[in-house]
């Protein structure tokens, strides 16, 4: 998938609307890394290919979960879940993120979900469930810029157990438990395991760029998924 320019002329990664398209990705980030002396960002050990045969979640809907298909399942929910609440922040102390403003991603007129425009901040995609809720809430952000790493350069090295606790509005905090960590090629992106709306529980998905960076499109070649879910 091509991204779109963001103001400035920089690029950017995108979400794809699954309503208009067959997978939903977070497309290519993809500033440069060719950071001198590094072999650019974290890579997980799992890839899609594993993960699917392994610990994929149920296939879902092709589409983000609805309030209304969340309420519908509450009374088959497995472990804890929230009331609706906004993010406001979020914490990955094994992996060095705090970011203190999570802005809230939309759909735009082209079908494709535009990232965070500064490097540092995630973005939380308000089509979904709050993080907590019954239901994948989903938080992208870049991997990183022509300067440097980004907020979610070290997603990939993120481990199973690891906790990403997400400040709401209302002041609680909802803690997540980290399950899997893949990479997945954009082509094939588990978009159903990753927005549907299936599971019965509360559960989160980081998503940021992946694998190798293609100098010559400027994108990198996968994204990297981290599944969580919401700690009893």
């Amino acid at each position: 998938m091509a991204s779109n320019p963001l103001s400035g002329g920089r690029r950017s990664i995108l979400i794809a609307a699954a309503a208009t398209v067959a997978f939903l990705a977070l497309a290519a980030g993809a500033f440069a890394v060719g950071l001198t002396g590094t072999s650019g960002p974290p890579q997980p050990s799992e890839t899609g290919a594993t993960r699917s045969a392994s610990t994929a979640t149920p296939p879902g809907r092709p589409s983000p979960a609805s309030p209304e298909a969340t309420a519908a399942g509450e009374g088959s929910a497995v472990g804890a879940f929230m009331a609706a609440s906004e993010p406001v922040s979020l914490d990955i102390p094994s992996i060095g993120v705090h970011s203190h403003r999570i802005v809230g991603l939309h759909i735009g007129a082209d079908g494709t979900l535009q990232a965070p425009r500064s490097f540092d901040q995630v973005g939380w995609y308000t089509g979904g469930p709050t993080p907590g809720q019954l239901g994948p809430a989903v938080i992208g952000g870049h991997v990183d810029s022509k300067s440097g790493p980004a907020v979610f350069y070290r997603l990939g090295a993120l481990r199973p157990g690891a906790v990403v606790k997400v400040t709401r509005r209302d002041g609680t905090v909802a803690a997540f438990v980290i399950d899997s960590v893949a990479r997945f090629a954009k082509a094939a992106f588990p978009s159903q395991q990753v927005y549907g709306n299936s599971t019965n529980r509360a559960e989160i998905r980081l998503i940021t760029c992946g694998g190798a960076f293609d100098h010559a499109t400027g994108h990198y070649a996968d994204n990297i998924v981290a599944f969580g879910h919401l700690a009893a």
